[in-house]
């Protein structure tokens, strides 16, 4: 191991208060060496971009821009491969019984609201011992038979997806640097006992994932088999899936539903039966539930046309509408948010619109949660 790996693993190690002020700082500290670190190379791309012939140099600071964003993430995804290079060693190897230990430290970092990769976004692999281990040591921390609520969101790169959840549930996804969440991570939310009665759970678990449709896998033969399986996956895990949509009526927006589609489809088959939200982001009259029924019936039809689509790729082409792989209603299956921003960003105030229409969101969330 490196001596700044040994040294972030002693460092998260430590107990309670000192742990939290370490990582909150370390964080920050990647947070601004990100910025300074992009800001040069998006100026390299400005002035390389004027001149045509510089195709390969473009290449290589467009694949530095894609590298340059640092967090703590990278440094517990290095860990969880340490573990699992450790876990290949035989049962008597000390540099095995060394490090027995790490999955109890990321047990921790999650009782403490930390999120834990489950795919891992730079190679789309999903470590099943690492992960494995953690969620079993987590379970010896917490009382046995626990009910968890699994809650998922789905949709295109920088739409807000993650600032969405932030809202929602006060956690703090990582949404500063310009940077995209790849691959796909989970954060626990411990429930409060005067909540427990609402949800019927003890615990949350908040599952925040990479965009559907990225440009940077765009160019790839495999990029809409990757989206696919993305979203299989977490469609699977959860009990209801958030579907964040901001754009209307577009081809886009088809690919979207179509990727998300499949994933229902594919439930359905294996007996499970998630419930499903559509959010709408940045939608400028909310005021009415009238103003939105002509968006919602639009939703619908294309709903009804990708769901027809997806049975035929999966060969299952009995189902014809989509609410024969889920239960949906156009009436309280949609929410409409307006923008985050009252004029354009940085120097934009919040819009108070968007958090009451979060929160409003919220509030139906729970209520469908306690039909589950």
């Amino acid at each position: 191991m490196s001596d700044a790996k040994t040294c972030f693993i002693s460092a998260i190690s430590s107990q309670g208060i000192e742990r939290r002020y370490f990582l909150k700082w370390m964080r920050m500290n990647l947070d601004n060496l990100s910025r300074e670190k992009l800001s040069g190379l998006r100026k390299q791309y400005k002035a390389k971009c004027k001149d045509a012939e510089n195709k390969e140099a473009i290449k290589d600071i467009d694949k530095e821009l894609s590298n340059s964003s640092l967090g703590t993430e990278h440094f517990l995804r290095e860990m969880g491969q340490i573990y699992e290079a450790s876990v290949s060693l035989p049962e008597q190897d000390l540099s095995r019984k060394q490090l027995q230990h790490l999955p109890k430290i990321c047990a921790g970092l999650l009782l403490d609201g930390f999120p834990l990769e489950l795919v891992d976004g730079d190679a789309s692999n999903i470590p099943l011992t690492w992960v494995s281990d953690v969620l079993y040591q987590l379970n010896e921390l917490v009382c046995p038979n626990n009910k968890i609520l699994v809650v998922t969101v789905l949709g295109v790169q920088s739409t807000g997806k993650s600032t969405l959840l932030n809202t929602m549930f006060g956690v703090q996804f990582a949404v500063s640097s310009g940077r995209c969440t790849q691959g796909a991570f989970m954060l626990l939310i411990r429930i409060n006992e005067d909540v427990k009665k609402v949800l019927d759970c003890d615990f949350m678990v908040i599952i925040d994932t990479e965009g559907l449709k990225s440009t940077e896998l765009a160019q790839l033969d495999d990029s809409y088999e990757h989206d696919n399986e993305l979203a299989t996956l977490v469609v699977g895990l959860s009990d209801i899936t958030i579907i964040n949509i901001a754009m209307e009526n577009s081809t886009q927006m088809k690919d979207i539903l179509q990727i998300v589609v499949r994933g229902f489809l594919r439930m359905k088959e294996v007996g499970k039966k998630p419930k499903c939200q559509f959010v709408h982001q940045n939608v400028s009259d909310v005021s009415a539930n009238e103003n939105t029924l002509r968006e919602r019936n639009l939703l619908l039809d294309h709903l009804n046309e990708m769901t027809q689509a997806a049975a035929k790729m999966e060969k299952k082409e009995k189902n014809k509408c989509f609410t024969d792989v889920m239960e949906y209603n156009p009436e309280t299956g949609s929410w409409y948010i307006p923008g985050l921003w009252n004029g354009n960003p940085p120097m934009a105030p919040v819009n108070a619109g968007y958090s009451e229409a979060v929160y409003q969101f919220k509030k139906k969330h729970h209520t469908d949660t306690r039909k589950l």
